[in-house]
């Protein structure tokens, strides 16, 4: 059965690659490369801090209906998606569609300087490939499969979310399936995130993100010497935390990312605060790690209120902590016999390129988790220094990973019309 999938997979790629509207689709992204560059430069001047995404998300939808495609338009998180329709199917059709998808937002704040520098097929500034070169490789299809007029066998949505990167904590996503009346249609959900055409991401690193707060009453030094300190308790809290044991495999990790309270060094301070990012493959290890920072916490507030008790101190005077969830993406995976799989294997024989599937923490996390088969594609070309100011992108090779992603779209569409 995987050896007639396999072979049925190919044969669709086969079929669709040598169709004369997938050729000139094929033409326009070839014909076309300053002026996908110069969108490129143009957007990342743009500044998209997270939870700042709104001119950037007006500067897509501007391009989203210059490309010919319908019904854009902004949801209440600032998410902008259009449609291309089904060639032969009624505007007002319920049936399965495919979602392609990149996410709008940086990791930047938003004075940073921004400045984008271009020499030849060479873009350098903060965001130029994470994830400039996603947007800019969703609209270069959207162009390509319009202007070819190709035929679609299902509804295309394209997608411009908000709301990926750190605290974002993949909002923009969450929202479409949540809250979009499009969501129990999605057949399928192909994610472009960075560069690359060798490569996906099928296996969803799930993370737990937390901040814990500890208060007290503070005071001096030397004369209220004897009130709980935050600071201790924390420290005692995280020090317990990281010794707690994490498995090989599942691949889990803890990290204490941040810590800060206190006012000067002859004062007790009155709070404490850290952050901890948890993440594994395994939903069951997150849930394992949360209980074990709650019972840190709880014990070391605990200990620090009973050792102050004993000097006699009021309720009033003793520490209380507070455990808030910053950030939770779901642990999941695309099924090894997944037809999308098996059409990505297919278009990077076809193409002759390896795929290579990866773990990753990306948009694709949601779908995967509700069962929607989905997968993060690089949308060609090269970067590095990523989430840094020196951040960069080269076009060399964008057209081959551009092929990649428009094959597997066509292919996951045709699978999508057959359900």
């Amino acid at each position: 059965m995987a050896l007639f999938a396999r072979s049925s997979s190919f044969s669709r790629v086969t079929t669709l690659a040598a169709q004369r509207p997938v050729h000139a689709a094929f033409a326009w992204l070839h014909g076309n490369p300053q002026k996908i560059m110069a969108w490129q430069a143009e957007m990342v001047a743009i500044p998209a801090p997270p939870f700042g995404e709104k001119v950037r998300a007006e500067w897509l939808a501007l391009r989203f209906a210059e490309a010919g495609l319908s019904h854009v338009e902004t949801d209440e998180v600032g998410n902008v998606h259009a449609l291309l329709p089904a060639s032969n199917l009624p505007a007002e059709s319920t049936g399965p569609l495919v979602v392609l998808s990149a996410h709008l937002d940086t990791v930047f704040p938003a004075d940073t300087p921004l400045n984008p520098v271009l020499e030849g097929d060479r873009l350098t500034a903060p965001g130029a490939c994470d994830n400039g070169a996603g947007v800019i490789g969703m609209l270069a299809i959207a162009h390509a499969l319009f202007q070819a007029k190709v035929e679609l066998p299902a509804p295309l949505i394209l997608l411009g979310n908000v709301g990926e990167e750190g605290e974002g904590d993949l909002r923009g996503v969450r929202h479409f399936y949540s809250q979009t009346p499009l969501a129990g249609r999605i057949a399928a959900h192909i994610v472009l995130d960075g560069a690359g055409a060798d490569s996906a991401v099928t296996l969803a690193l799930g993370s737990r993100r937390f901040q814990v707060t500890i208060n007290g009453p503070g005071g001096h030094s030397f004369t209220d010497a004897g009130l709980p300190n935050p600071i201790a308790a924390l420290a005692s809290a995280l020090a317990a935390l990281a010794d707690v044991p994490l498995p090989d495999d599942p691949r889990t990790t803890l990290n204490l990312g941040t810590i800060r309270g206190g006012t000067s060094v002859n004062s007790i301070p009155e709070s404490a605060q850290a952050s901890i990012d948890l993440r594994s493959t395994d939903p069951e290890q997150l849930v394992r790690l949360e209980v074990a920072l709650h019972r840190a916490v709880e014990d070391a507030v605990t200990h620090c209120n009973a050792k102050a008790r004993s000097t006699a101190l009021s309720v009033e005077k003793l520490l209380t902590f507070n455990i808030v969830k910053i950030g939770d993406r779901p642990a999941a995976k695309l099924p090894a016999d997944s037809p999308l799989l098996e059409s990505l294997r297919a278009v990077d024989r076809h193409l002759q390129l390896r795929t290579d599937l990866r773990l990753g923490s990306t948009d694709a996390n949601i779908p995967l988790s509700l069962g929607v088969p989905a997968m993060s594609l690089g949308a060609g070309g090269e970067g590095g220094g990523a989430h840094t100011q020196g951040e960069w992108y080269s076009a060399k090779d964008r057209e081959t990973g551009l092929r990649r992603v428009l094959l597997l779209t066509l292919a996951t569409l045709e699978w999508a019309a057959e359900q």
